[in-house]
């Protein structure tokens, strides 16, 4: 699948690894109550989007992290996809928008040149309504790797890879639980407790794409955990 989007930025699944078939076919066919049930309100919300980078690692697929700033006001510590809200050089959030906000925020977040990077596909778009942000997560392949690091370091504490191996191991999947009663999918990995709406797509993309493995739903851990 090849398109081109208002603005000229391009989705293709043409030359990927075979390993990413089963995610590319799943976001052509995923409907939005597959991945949760905070859809986007009827009016407003704000624009934003994330990027679910794949690359090719010493052990095989990984995943782009990082982890936000531990000052921060907001989300302080967590860990989570490149991204953020639309800006208006961006474009039409309805069009290439959220591709051009999802590769310009990785950029700025972790130093990685977007020339390298392959949209593949985009999800539906989803709600975080604690923030109101209206998310589109969209799809690369780290063609080209390029060098990450945190580029602000009061907004981002690290940049770090996940080999899917490590994704799906039940060892590292555990059910986190809010101090408010909610809870979610997360992961134990690389000293950190992945969980909210990151944790939620790598759990959705994991079953869709076939690639998961029974796991105990009943081992639960505070969102104060730590390695």
């Amino acid at each position: 699948m090849t398109s081109t989007f208002g603005g000229g930025v391009r989705v293709s699944g043409q030359g990927l690894p075979d390993w990413l078939d089963p995610v590319a076919r799943a976001a052509e066919t995923i409907e939005p109550r597959q991945l949760s049930s905070f859809l986007p309100p009827a009016r407003g919300g704000r624009p934003s989007a994330v990027l679910v980078l794949f690359g090719a690692g010493p052990r095989g697929p990984e995943l782009l992290l990082m982890e936000r700033s531990g000052a921060l006001r907001s989300h302080a510590g967590q860990p989570s996809f490149p991204g953020g809200a639309l800006d208006p050089e961006d474009g039409d959030p309805e069009g290439d928008g959220p591709l051009r906000a999802a590769l310009r925020e990785a950029e700025e977040e972790t130093g990685l040149d977007p020339t390298g990077v392959q949209i593949f596909g985009v999800l539906p778009r989803l709600y975080i309504p604690v923030s109101d942000f209206v998310v589109t997560p969209v799809l690369g392949w780290w063609r080209e790797p390029s060098p990450v690091a945190p580029v602000d370091s009061a907004e981002t504490a690290r940049v770090f890879t996940v080999p899917v191996a490590d994704l799906t191991d039940p060892a590292n999947r555990v059910t986190a639980v809010h101090p408010r009663g909610h809870s979610g999918p997360a992961f134990l990995v690389q000293g950190a407790l992945v969980w909210g709406f990151t944790a939620g797509v790598i759990d959705r993309i994991l079953h869709y794409a076939d690639w998961e493995q029974p796991w105990d739903r009943e081992k639960r851990v505070p969102l104060d955990w730590h390695a």
